[in-house]
């Protein structure tokens, strides 16, 4: 399983993911060893019958199946009866969703090629779940392992990038009291001290693996350290760019690309439009695409009001619906997962839109 999560993790790192979204392993056994696995766009009824009983260990799924707390798995309709016949049937269940759509390659781009945008750059910041920003000071000579044990502790990962840190050469001062036993200068002298400042990154559920750990290697009796809350490295939701064509011609693309019932909102008179796409839900983002000068927002589950507060701001909307704007990153990522997994079963097909 963790060859498995960790090539996944390379496709839709997960760490990119939106803070109040549930991704990663919500069933199954992080060390069991995996084979098969299947992908699908969302858990439902007709692609559990797909997957029961012909030997899936591992369901790759784009939406969650668990989305909101549960205090019981029992058999039944619904999320959680679901997660009960995967559970029963051994089947692990893996989500990316917000991780795949803010990827490079992943959802957002998916989308954004399908309609043939070019130049095509992020917009729109969705910010991860809680994170630090470790800080301390050491000797140079105690760098190497103060960095290679916070990083062992889940530090130092930036995106698909690991062991991440940045330091920078100062001078500390103190003066060890009497009860001291300083690793450097002298009982009741002032001292200074040529150090490194290391600051790594790291989930707010590591900090306390990660400061023990850097207090364990530390060679100063009291290492100073300090624990910053932090927000930044956002994902992108949605991309834009630019369509050579008329706003026919773009709703055009969308009927033939993505299908879908297609309601529009606005009608942009230009021959060459800035077009902003957001799989899925992309109503949070009519004000983000209204800053980057977008005359056209393509996205699905845009409400009465939100069409009028599109309207409002110069963004008009096409809206082929939640399900097929998801589409073509889900047939993109089962295909990553096909690259690195040899047998791997596509069920993106099955049940991807309750409107069909």
């Amino acid at each position: 399983m963790e060859a498995v999560r960790h090539a996944i993790d390379g496709i839709a790192p997960l760490g990119k993911a939106a803070g109040w979204d549930q991704v990663g392993l919500q069933i199954g056994d992080p060390d069991r060893e995996v084979s098969r696995v299947a992908v699908c766009h969302e858990v439902t009824t007709e692609v559990l019958e797909k997957v029961v009983g012909v030997g899936i260990d591992l369901l790759v799924s784009y939406h969650p199946l668990l989305f909101r707390p549960t205090t019981r798995l029992v058999a039944g309709r619904g999320p959680a009866g679901r997660a009960f016949v995967l559970a029963g049937e051994g089947v692990s269940l893996l989500v990316v969703h917000t991780a795949f759509d803010v990827s490079s390659g992943g959802t957002a781009d998916a989308l954004a090629d399908a309609l043939d945008l070019t130049e095509t750059r992020p917009f729109d910041p969705v910010w991860g779940s809680g994170a630090v920003k470790i800080v301390t000071f050491a000797p140079d000579a105690a760098v190497a392992a103060i960095t290679e044990a916070m990083a062992a502790a889940g530090a130092g990962n930036v995106g698909a990038y690991s062991r991440c840190s940045f330091q920078v050469r100062g001078e500390g001062t103190f003066v060890p009291g009497s009860a001291s036993a300083p690793f450097l200068g002298e009982v009741g002298e002032q001292s200074v001290a040529s150090e490194a400042r290391i600051e790594m990154v790291a989930p707010q559920s590591l900090v306390g693996g990660v400061v023990a750990a850097l207090t364990a290697v530390h060679p100063y009796e009291e290492p100073a350290f300090d624990v910053y809350e932090r927000r930044g490295n956002a994902g992108f939701l949605g991309r834009f760019g630019s369509f050579g064509g008329s706003f026919e011609a773009l709703v055009g693309v969308v009927g033939e690309r993505l299908g879908g019932s297609i309601r529009l909102s606005g009608r942009p008179e230009a021959d060459r439009l800035t077009v902003g796409v957001v799989p899925g839900s992309g109503a949070s983002s009519i004000r983000s695409a209204a800053e980057i000068g977008a005359d056209v927002l393509v996205t699905g589950d845009i409400k009465h009001h939100e069409a009028r507060s599109a309207a409002e701001l110069g963004v008009a909307i096409i809206d082929p619906g939640h399900a097929a704007t998801e589409r073509p990153g889900v047939e993109r990522l089962y295909a990553a997962v096909a690259a690195v997994i040899d047998d791997a079963v596509d069920l993106t097909g099955v049940d991807a839109d309750p409107w069909a």
